[in-house]
């Protein structure tokens, strides 16, 4: 995959969106997380997330590093690439990770709500590591509020895919 997407409704407390991604593979894989909300509103989406924050967290839950506002803390790797977003208030990370399992939480500065999206890009595709795998926890609601999962499989390659979607089997993991 060259890309995994998830559009959401990014709400507050529990109901932020909680994205979870796994390299798979034997080297450590560049890879590029953005959160974004404000740039939404050039496809129509009048509620986006006007401040978000992301997060990204190991397998045990500890912080790696967080982003509010791209130009803060990575400029120099993001500006003039194709990760830049159009909004400064959007958040992004460029990062090296080695295989495993990571989480990304996407939500609101100060508590506020919006349409977003989270985004994991491979930044490294001759790296012998692969993004294996991405899954979205967030609000589904209908219509413009609905939850989209989007992917780009590249290089006009062919795989096997699988999506699905679950929620009455999350009761039993409270």
């Amino acid at each position: 995959a060259l890309n995994l997407s998830t559009r959401a409704n990014v709400q507050t407390g529990e109901r932020i969106v909680i994205g979870g991604f796994i390299i798979t593979g034997n080297n450590p894989k560049a890879i590029v997380v953005r959160g974004l909300g404000p740039s939404l509103a050039k496809f129509g989406i009048t509620d986006f997330l006007a401040d978000p924050v992301l997060e990204l967290r190991d397998n045990g839950g500890h912080l790696i590093t967080s982003n509010d506002n791209w130009k803060d803390t990575q400029r120099s790797q993001i500006e003039g690439t194709v990760y830049q977003p159009s909004d400064d208030r959007e958040s992004v990370i460029v990062v090296t990770l080695a295989p495993g399992a990571y989480t990304a939480l996407l939500s609101g500065k100060n508590q506020t709500s919006g349409i977003g999206t989270f985004e994991v890009y491979d930044n490294s595709q001759a790296v012998d590591s692969l993004l294996a795998n991405m899954s979205t926890r967030g609000f589904v609601q209908t219509g413009d509020s609905v939850l989209i999962g989007g992917f780009i499989v590249g290089d006009g390659a062919s795989d096997t895919v699988v999506v699905r979607a679950i929620g009455p089997s999350l009761a039993a993991l409270g």
